[in-house]
C-alpha cells in the first residue's frame, strides 16, 4: 500500500482494544534509490520517544511511562507515525501482568512491522533527562544564498582555510514538512564531519534549504547524508536530526559513515 492509502491526514477513531493491525509499515527501499550504494544511509537507527504510553496491570490500574524505541536503519520499513500513535491509543486499556510483558508485545509487533529487530526501553516519567546540545551552533551565521527546497549546490568546502577538523555543527532551524499532510516538522539537525573544513555558512544554507521540502523525517536526514557526503566528501560523517514531537511522538535519526561514531540518543529541551 502507498502512504496516501495509510491513517496519515484522515478523521480516525482511536482504539480502545488492543490492535496491532493499525500499524502501517513504509518500504525505505523507494527513497533510497539514488543513493543506495552509500553504505551510510543504511549505518545508523532512528530513535522514538513515545510521550503519551499507557496500559492497564494486572489489577486494571492505568500505568504510565516514557517509551524509547529503536528501529535499525537496516529495517525493511519505517512505521509511519500516525499508525504508531494509534497502536499505543490501542494498548490504553489492554491488561498486562508486568512490564516486561508490555516490552516484549511491542517489540513483537513493531519488528514485524518493520521487518527487522526493534527494541523498547521504558523510563519513568520524569526519568528522561534533557541533555544541552554540544558542538558549534551556527544559527548566528548568514549565509550568502537562501532556497526553500534542498539543493546540494549550496554546500561548500571553507575556500579560506583549507584545515582538516573533526567538528560537530548543529542547527534548530530545521524544517520541513510531512508528504501527506503537509504539517510542518521542526528539528535540530547535528552534523559531525571529519575532512576538508566545510563552509559553515554553506551548512546553514543547505539545512534551511528544507524549509519547504516535504519529506519524512527519516528521508529527510538520509538525503543529508547523501547530499554531503557526495559534495564535500568528507572522511567521516555523522547526521542526526532531534525533531520535535507530535501526537505524543518524537522522531530522532541518525546515520554515520562508520559505526564508531554512533551517538547515544538525546533528548532536547523543545522535544
Amino acid at each position: 500500500m502507498s502512504v496516501e492509502q495509510s491513517l496519515l491526514g484522515k478523521e480516525t477513531e482511536y482504539p480502545t482494544e488492543y490492535q496491532p493491525s493499525v500499524l502501517f509499515p513504509i518500504a525505505r527501499a523507494l527513497s533510497r534509490e539514488n543513493y543506495a550504494d552509500l553504505k551510510g544511509i543504511t549505518q545508523g537507527l532512528d530513535w522514538w520517544h513515545v510521550f503519551e504510553l499507557s496500559w492497564l496491570n494486572g489489577l486494571g490500574i492505568p500505568q504510565v511511562a516514557i517509551g524509547r524505541i529503536t528501529l535499525p536503519a537496516t529495517s525493511t520499513n519505517l512505521i509511519e507515525s500516525k499508525s504508531l500513535k494509534l497502536y499505543f491509543n490501542s494498548l490504553n486499556f489492554h491488561r498486562l501482568d508486568s512490564k516486561q510483558d508490555l516490552i516484549d508485545l511491542v517489540e513483537q509487533d513493531l519488528s514485524q512491522a518493520a521487518n527487522a529487530k526493534v527494541t523498547l526501553e521504558l523510563f519513568d516519567v520524569d526519568a528522561l533527562e534533557i541533555t544541552k546540545p554540544q558542538g558549534i551552533c551556527i544559527d548566528e551565521l548568514i549565509p550568502e544564498h537562501l532556497e526553500n527546497h534542498p539543493n546540494a549546490g549550496l554546500l561548500k568546502l571553507d575556500a579560506e582555510q583549507q584545515d582538516h577538523v573533526d567538528v560537530t555543527l548543529f542547527s534548530h532551524l530545521l524544517r520541513s514538512n510531512c508528504p501527506v499532510t503537509g504539517q510542518p516538522d521542526w528539528g535540530t539537525v547535528f552534523i559531525r564531519f571529519q575532512g576538508l573544513k566545510p563552509c559553515y555558512r554553506s551548512v546553514l544554507a543547505y539545512i534551511i534549504s528544507y524549509r519547504q521540502h516535504n519529506g519524512f523525517h527519516e528521508q529527510c536526514v538520509e538525503q543529508m547524508f547523501a547530499d554531503i557526503w557526495t559534495h564535500l566528501q568528507p572522511e567521516k560523517l555523522m547526521v542526526y536530526a532531534t525533531y520535535t514531537r507530535r501526537g505524543g511522538l518524537d522522531i530522532n535519526p541518525c546515520r554515520v559513515s562508520d559505526l564508531s561514531w554512533m551517538p547515544n540518543p538525546i533528548r532536547l529541551a523543545r522535544q
